[in-house]
């Protein structure tokens, strides 16, 4: 045992004075009255006695009062096993406002948990100490700092344990560094502790949750075809997950479009795969759709509903140019899909090809305007389908059109001297993404259209249809943000019968399908850095300030056009899921989704076991408590590193000597032990 304070031990001087009270006492003369003379002197020797007994007693009993008293002031304590506890002057407390964060644990959330742990833990540092916490610039006296995690809530874009620890390195040289957390398997690393400076101080508490045997999840919600139609049935995948340790043999499911519940199903989850369910439903209305996923699963519920949008699609705006009637215009003109535009080489609406989905060139020649246009289309996102031209007198520019798209390795074949040689096409792999949900199982070789191509390559992102020699008929070529579909043979009947195939059709629908671009996707994670949405010229021209609304929360967040996009950080303060509404000058832009991140529904975490077991010998500047040890971290930190404290004992014992003085004076007191004499008449 030590003392603290050891001069207070000159107060031990004040056990003189009971000693000299207690003489005072013995000293104090006392009348009795009594006629018997005989019979007192007895009663006098018994009554003496009981006296010095009970004089002991009481002297005892105020010597050990100032004697407690004064260790009590002295603040006795066994010393620490390890003696660095109070000589930091700052103390880092790194708090995981993650969600799942929001697990019970001891009937209490893991957030709540860490909070108390945080509070209590200030309280055993000096007065002088101050307290950090990351996103708090100053450092705080205890009470600010109690205060401070006070206010502190689950976040959707709370930082990772990784970049806990790297704030954790920027604090290094400031004294010592806490890092509550349930350290979840997929946010931590050892990796991470080999950053830190070897002679930071770094205690890592992990907070024990309650078992958790499942937690089923929606991984992400995603349609088979980016092009959504109004009035026809769409299929939705929706791929689940199980973040427990159980499979989940019977989980109920429910989908929402809008307020209207869609469907309802129970699948069965397990823990290694995900579980894909598909589900068909339909949009009669042209607004966008707010819809959402719900899970019947406990206890864990912070990520029982996921948030999604579904917006149909307009129109694909098709501009063809050519000349005559070519065949794609009786193809496209009469489908409501498509919004369909034929230009002549000789008056091109260049405004409407600005605007376009896709573009059709089979025209015998580009023109520099038109090359220029078509390649700010594709840079765009855009999608160009070209046509090659029977005559040799418009190859030059269209091999000058193939190099301003990036498509280096076209080479143009002879002219014929006589009639075009046909050549057969080879049947479409059914494998091709392309042809996905085109064909049925087909029991014999189809008949396939014949043609005869004017130019070959020698290689391409993706061919689309091939030859029966191998040599390319439809492939596609990336080209700034768009895709150029290039034909090795033109549409002329003496050059192909393509026209007239079956095949033609479903080719050509899904060019124009494959065109149209949804740049927003149906959900979001709050976690994102950047959010990037597809915007209008005219909005991009606009000067007006875009805000981020919910309910009567509103937030402006760090924003720039790019591209034609609107790119813009999440904002702080957008800590919850749901439906946000992108607004400018007080209209509604569009409606995003946001949801938390799903590594957070992984509850496989690291015990303290575990962590010892996975740091091992090579960090001993590294501890780790366990909360779940039954004692207080703050009982555990005193005990190990700055001592246990015995001053509250003695206060105790010295109440105990002044309450047993008082029992003493009460039921001791001196009783007349004579009895009356029987006096003679």
């Amino acid at each position: 045992m030590a003392l603290l304070f050891p001069w207070f031990l000159l107060g031990l001087l004040g056990i003189a004075i009971p000693i000299a009270i207690h003489f005072f006492e013995l000293r104090k003369p006392q009348l009795v009255h009594f006629t018997n003379v005989s019979f007192i002197k007895e009663v006098k020797l018994v009554t003496a006695r009981q006296r010095k007994l009970k004089h002991l007693l009481i002297l005892l009993a105020r010597i050990g009062f100032v004697l407690f008293l004064v260790l009590m002031f002295c603040q006795p304590f066994i010393p620490a096993i390890k003696q660095d506890a109070r000589q930091g002057q700052s103390v880092s407390m790194l708090i995981d406002t993650s969600p799942s964060m929001q697990a019970q644990g001891n009937d209490q959330s893991l957030l709540d948990m860490a909070v108390q742990e945080a509070n209590g833990l200030s309280n055993v540092y000096p007065a002088t100490t101050r307290f950090q916490l990351p996103n708090v610039a100053n450092t705080l006296n205890k009470f600010a700092f109690q205060a401070a995690t006070g206010q502190l809530t689950v976040s959707g874009q709370a930082e990772s344990l990784g970049a806990l620890l790297a704030k954790g390195k920027g604090f290094s040289g400031k004294g010592q560094t806490f890092i509550f957390s349930d350290f979840q398997k997929n946010s931590f690393s050892s990796d991470f502790l080999s950053q830190l400076d070897s002679t930071d101080k770094i205690f890592l508490v992990p907070l024990a949750q309650n078992e958790v045997s499942q937690n089923v999840y929606v991984d992400s919600v995603g349609l088979d075809d980016a092009f959504v139609r109004r009035g026809t049935d769409i299929i939705l995948r929706i791929r689940l997950r199980n973040g427990g340790q159980v499979p989940v043999a019977n989980c109920q499911v429910r989908l929402f479009i809008g307020d209207k519940q869609a469907a309802v199903y129970r699948a069965a989850i397990n823990i290694e795969s995900p579980t894909i369910t598909s589900v068909r439903v339909r949009i009669d209305s042209n607004e966008l759709q707010r819809c959402r996923v719900e899970i019947e699963d406990f206890p864990v519920t912070f990520d029982n509903t996921y948030y999604f949008t579904l917006q149909p699609s307009p129109q694909i705006r098709i501009v063809d140019l050519a000349t005559g009637e070519p065949a794609t215009q009786r193809l496209y003109a009469n489908e409501s899909l498509f919004s369909y535009s034929r230009s002549s080489p000789q008056a091109v609406n260049y405004r409407l090809l600005e605007g376009a989905n896709l573009a059709l060139i089979q025209q015998p020649l580009v023109d520099a305007s038109l090359r220029e246009n078509i390649k700010r289309l594709v840079e765009k996102g855009g999608s160009v389908v070209i046509v090659p031209p029977s005559l040799a007198a418009g190859r030059a520019s269209y091999t000058q059109l193939f190099r301003d798209l990036g498509i280096g390795s076209v080479q143009w074949e002879p002219v014929p001297t006589g009639a075009p040689i046909l050549r057969d096409v080879a049947a479409p792999s059914l494998q091709n993404p392309f042809f996905k949900e085109v064909f049925a199982t087909q029991n014999r070789q189809p008949v396939m259209p014949k043609v005869s191509p004017v130019l070959r390559w020698s290689r391409s992102g993706t061919d689309i249809l091939r030859l029966q020699d191998g040599d390319g008929y439809l492939a596609s070529f990336s080209s700034g943000r768009g895709i150029v579909y290039l034909f090795s043979a033109p549409f002329e009947s003496s050059y192909s019968d393509f026209t007239n195939h079956a095949l033609f059709v479903p080719v050509m629908y899904r060019l124009a399908m494959q065109s149209f671009r949804n740049d927003q996707n149906p959900a979001y994670r709050l976690n994102q850095r950047t959010v990037a949405v597809a915007m209008s010229e005219e909005t991009d021209k606009a000067e007006q300030v875009f805000k981020l609304t919910k309910d009567s929360s509103t937030f402006i967040p760090v924003q720039r056009f790019q591209a034609g996009e609107l790119r813009f950080d999440v904002p702080p303060g957008m800590q919850t899921p749901g439906f946000y509404q992108l607004t400018r000058n007080e209209q509604i832009i569009k409606t995003l989704a946001f949801n938390f991140d799903k590594r957070e529904s992984n509850l496989a975490r690291y015990s303290a076991d575990k962590l010892r077991t996975l740091l091992g010998q090579n960090h001993p500047n590294i501890q780790i408590y366990d909360a779940a040890g039954g004692q207080t971290l703050a009982a555990q930190y005193r005990a190990e590193r700055i001592g246990t404290p015995l001053w509250q004992y003695c206060l105790w014992a010295a109440l105990a000597c002044l309450l047993a003085e008082g029992l003493l004076l009460r039921f001791m007191t001196r009783r007349s032990t004579v009895e009356p004499v029987a006096m003679a008449a």
